[in-house]
């Protein structure tokens, strides 16, 4: 079976993207899991930091590692948006196949600085073995949360001045030695309520990807139109994170499971709406990432 970076770096040269999503549950990665392998598709797993708190981080490798050898399905566990070492060694320790380290509120000299730490750490904990970790770092501010905005994040790099630039990418990359590498490319973590997302800016995607020379991945990807998400991958993007739009859909799902079946107490008939709704949302993004191309041959 292939491992993370091999099947980024074909996503890579075939010009597709591999679905990132989040879960804090037992039911939503059923539900991305089942959308993966009807298409077969790669997948990679999402847990935050708060994410994680809620699973247990041994708990979330081990479903994973299951999910893979039952099914040889090529699916993996990122620790998405980690932001110190400690956290880190956490998910290292744990057999997380990825790490975010997020360090795009700080100065740029102090990212480069912590995020090079955590390279170094995580370098001397697969060298020479089988499973090779990858580490992501991560430059300019986005917002933080995945959640259902009622404007765009204070702070939040949306303006063209405050993207990301080729060079600062270059640069990170360079002096940190991450894998891989996700840029403030007009994205924003979260949907806003009453507006569409701000549109991605494609040309400076294409600049940082080969400034950079590492894949690149796109945060923020809820809430993203459709042509942005087949021009963002043809312009260099590797992996694409979804969040909230997932949540939305438990939401939504449950609440209408409790109109539908309001003395059911069973809570998986409950969440069935949930989960189809979750699964459907999965299968039409991965399809559109990952069957972005007609080379898509495995």
């Amino acid at each position: 079976m292939r491992n993370l970076k091999e099947i980024i770096k074909d996503a890579e040269k075939k010009g597709l993207a591999i679905g990132h999503f989040n879960i804090s549950d037992i039911g939503t990665l059923k539900a991305v899991t089942e959308a993966a392998r009807e298409l077969n598709a790669p997948v990679i797993i999402g847990t935050s930091e708060g994410e994680r708190e809620f699973l247990d981080v041994h708990e979330a490798v081990a479903l994973i590692k299951s999910l893979r050898e039952e099914h040889e399905q090529e699916i993996f566990i990122n620790a998405d948006h980690t932001h110190s070492l400690s956290k880190a060694q956490e998910a290292v320790e744990a057999g997380y196949d990825a790490i975010l380290f997020d360090g795009a509120k700080l100065p740029m000299e102090e990212n480069i600085r912590q995020t090079k730490k955590i390279v170094e750490y995580v370098k001397s904990k697969s060298a020479g073995q089988e499973r090779e970790i990858l580490v992501e770092g991560e430059l300019g501010y986005i917002g933080a949360s995945s959640e259902i905005l009622k404007e765009i994040p204070r702070g939040a790099a949306v303006e063209k001045t405050d993207l990301t630039t080729p060079e600062e990418a270059a640069r990170f990359v360079k002096a940190t030695g991450v894998d891989l590498f996700a840029p403030a490319v007009g994205n924003v973590h979260g949907m806003l309520e009453n507006a569409s997302n701000p549109r991605l800016d494609i040309e400076r995607i294409r600049q940082i990807k080969q400034a950079a020379g590492v894949p690149l991945i796109l945060h923020g990807g809820s809430g993203v139109k459709d042509e942005d998400f087949i021009m963002a991958i043809k312009a260099g993007i590797s992996v694409i994170h979804i969040s909230t739009e997932l949540r939305l859909a438990w939401r939504k799902g449950v609440e209408r499971g409790l109109q539908e079946k309001p003395e059911e107490v069973a809570p998986y008939k409950i969440m069935a709406p949930a989960l189809d709704e979750i699964k459907k949302i999965v299968y039409n993004r991965l399809k559109l990432f990952y069957g972005a191309s007609s080379s898509n041959k495995r």
